[in-house]
């Protein structure tokens, strides 16, 4: 079994065992969860594609079953699932134990400030494309969910993902060669800041950031449009959102 696919078990398992958790119930968000993965996986799937293509990222096949679709290992078709399924996950559990009182105007407040921060690193590192992609992608992504769609719930998604960093910089960390003699994911230095948390680079970070993000944004538009739709049943009520 390879370093990666491991990692990608171990991510997907306690999240899975505990979705049938009888207060969290997260199965009876699959309805809505799994087109939220499939659309999000397949535009980060394009986006991956190419950027390996073009030689700004790239895999170790030291650390690899050897599987490849479309320039890309199995490995990293599964972390598409595995790892936004166990941050919505997390997501759910810190909205049903620890629910978050919406505040629209600390909600705008922090947009402001992550638009404007992204928006000054994507003209600082404008000659860099992974910098450049990532954070004006980034910036773009809260603009129109706070401004145009004025979602109420980016308030528990920037909470939820202070609190996912934690295990992301334990799993980035792995593949980008903390513990190892070699990064299972290696980077071309000269497409991004070079700036790094250990062996992480910081744009990663934000590429994590509009991964579970876009993921919230869909999971949360099904299963709004799924509670119109379907009957009121008080056996089987539709999860909440905050």
């Amino acid at each position: 079994m390879s370093i990666y696919l491991l990692v990608n078990i171990l991510v997907l398992l306690i999240p899975l065992l505990f979705s049938f958790d009888s207060r969290v119930s997260f199965y009876k968000d699959w309805p809505g969860l799994w087109p939220a993965l499939l659309l999000t996986g397949t535009l980060f799937i394009i986006w991956d594609a190419l950027f390996t293509h073009f030689g700004i990222w790239g895999f170790n096949k030291e650390y690899l079953m050897g599987w490849n679709l479309l320039g890309l290992p199995f490995e990293e078709w599964l972390f598409f699932l595995t790892i936004p399924y166990a941050c919505l996950f997390s997501y759910r559990v810190l909205n049903v134990w620890i629910p978050l009182k919406g505040n629209p105007k600390v909600q705008r407040q922090i947009s402001f400030g992550l638009i404007l921060i992204f928006a000054v690193f994507a003209l600082l590192f404008r000659d860099r494309i992974y910098s450049l992609i990532t954070f004006s992608l980034a910036a773009l992504f809260i603009l129109i969910t706070e401004w145009l769609m004025k979602a109420p719930f980016l308030l528990s998604f920037y909470r939820a993902y202070l609190i996912i960093l934690i295990p992301f910089i334990i799993v980035n960390g792995l593949l980008t060669g903390t513990g190892l003699e070699q990064p299972v994911v290696w980077y071309n230095h000269a497409e991004n800041m070079n700036l790094r948390l250990f062996t992480i680079p910081l744009e990663d970070g934000v590429y994590g950031f509009l991964l579970i993000g876009l993921n919230i944004v869909l999971l949360e538009y099904f299963i709004k449009k799924r509670r119109k739709t379907l009957p009121f049943n008080k056996k089987t009520p539709l999860p909440t959102t905050p």
